[in-house]
């Protein structure tokens, strides 16, 4: 929490400074007292979190049963895994089949689906040389190892993971690494941010406040979501991971939708600042571009949404280096993960839910990945239908919040 946040007269407790402090329960107790008093019982708050990690704060720690019936936590595409497309996995395989390289990734991908049921970790199952890694070090490392084999790192990730991929671009350059190259498929948030409140409307999602990403934002700082306010009249709270932090934003947010304001706050003063990481946003502009227009999951093509890698380092770019072919890719009939991704369903409102649709068998992305919004759904135990979980009609009770 803020030092702000701990002086205010709702709180009136000291500055926290240990991690247990913010997840103590008499806390949140008093905040969601605060909460209680200060929404309007006349009108709904409509809060999205634009971070999986939020998403899952909020379902661990039972933040929803902690706000009033018509206070909402709506799930947003905060999820890096969840928003590839799947066209961008069946190049990651081709390049793998067709060229014959190794391809270095992270372990949520590995499970994704593709088109035609296919997956990475299928793939490797056929004989492809498909390796989890947990770090861009873990590839370069790989690089040094096997000269005698061409290594690409499948870099995804939001502006968090960004970072990392540029020092790996750097370091390969200054080892001369001619074995090594990088198929980028970072993205920027506050692209995708914009498309959601465009969208708005009798079709769309509907939503009175934002609880801004919590890394991301440690990289990018505050000020590249000033638009939201500017543009679309809808405040912006930096909210913090812990359940604490979760509620003293939509406490934040509830103060200003009350008071008829819109600007950009920061709850997550202790990791973000308005300018962000000046070091990391300079490795970033070094060594990637803007694309033109890049496909998000649930979003379609966006403009100027994600990265490439920059010309002066067009030697290390993978879809250069080793091109292939990859047809638009088809959604799992029934899987409804995109509109989950746009905030207009829940998890629960999809059919293969729980019964097809499971992490053992997972036919979305939003049930793979470690912060996707049907993981968090299925993890906790929340909302969880009886017939999906296989006990009888009745819903499983909800956990007790903090």
């Amino acid at each position: 929490m803020t030092d702000q946040a701990m002086t205010d007269p709702a709180m009136s407790q000291p500055a926290m400074k240990y991690i247990d402090e913010f997840r103590d329960g008499e806390l949140a107790r008093g905040l969601a007292r605060a909460i209680a008093a200060e929404a309007d019982p006349a009108r709904d708050y409509r809060l999205m979190e634009f971070c999986g990690g939020h998403t899952h704060a909020i379902f661990r720690y039972g933040v929803q049963d902690l706000m009033p019936a018509n206070v909402r936590f709506v799930h947003g595409p905060g999820c890096p895994v969840c928003v590839l497309p799947m066209a961008r996995i069946d190049q990651a395989i081709a390049m793998a089949a067709e060229h014959g390289v190794t391809l270095c990734t992270y372990g949520d991908l590995m499970r994704v689906p593709a088109s035609e049921r296919k997956s990475l970790l299928k793939a490797k199952a056929g004989g492809a040389d498909i390796r989890m890694i947990y770090s861009t070090q873990d590839a370069l490392s790989i690089a040094r190892a096997h000269p005698e084999r061409q290594v690409v790192l499948f870099a995804i990730g939001f502006e968090t993971t960004t970072p990392p991929t540029a020092v790996a671009l750097k370091t390969a350059r200054a080892e001369r690494l001619e074995n090594f190259s990088v198929f980028c498929n970072h993205v920027l948030t506050p692209a995708a941010l914009g498309t959601i409140l465009s969208s708005a409307g009798p079709d769309g999602v509907q939503l009175d406040g934002i609880l801004g990403p919590s890394h991301v934002s440690t990289v990018i700082g505050s000020q590249p979501y000033e638009f939201v306010p500017e543009a679309f009249g809808k405040p912006v709270v930096i909210a913090g991971f812990e359940p604490l932090d979760v509620m003293q934003s939509a406490l934040m947010l509830i103060r200003q939708i009350n008071a008829g304001t819109a600007v950009v706050e920061n709850q997550y003063t202790r990791a973000v600042t308005p300018e962000g990481n000046p070091k990391a946003k300079a490795l970033m502009a070094e060594t990637f571009s803007l694309r033109d227009s890049f496909e998000w999951r649930g979003l379609g093509h966006l403009p100027n949404s994600a990265l490439r890698i920059a010309d002066a380092y067009a030697d290390l770019d993978a879809e250069l280096r080793f091109p292939v072919t990859a047809a638009p890719g088809k959604e799992i009939k029934g899987c409804e993960c995109p509109s989950v991704l746009r905030g207009v369903m829940q998890p629960t409102d999809c059919k293969l839910f729980g019964v097809v649709c499971t992490p053992e068998n997972p036919m979305g992305a939003c049930m793979v990945s470690s912060e996707g919004a049907c993981a968090a759904y299925w993890s906790y135990g929340r909302f969880r239908t009886g017939k999906a979980a296989g006990k009888g009609s009745e819903p499983f009770p909800a956990e007790k919040g903090l």
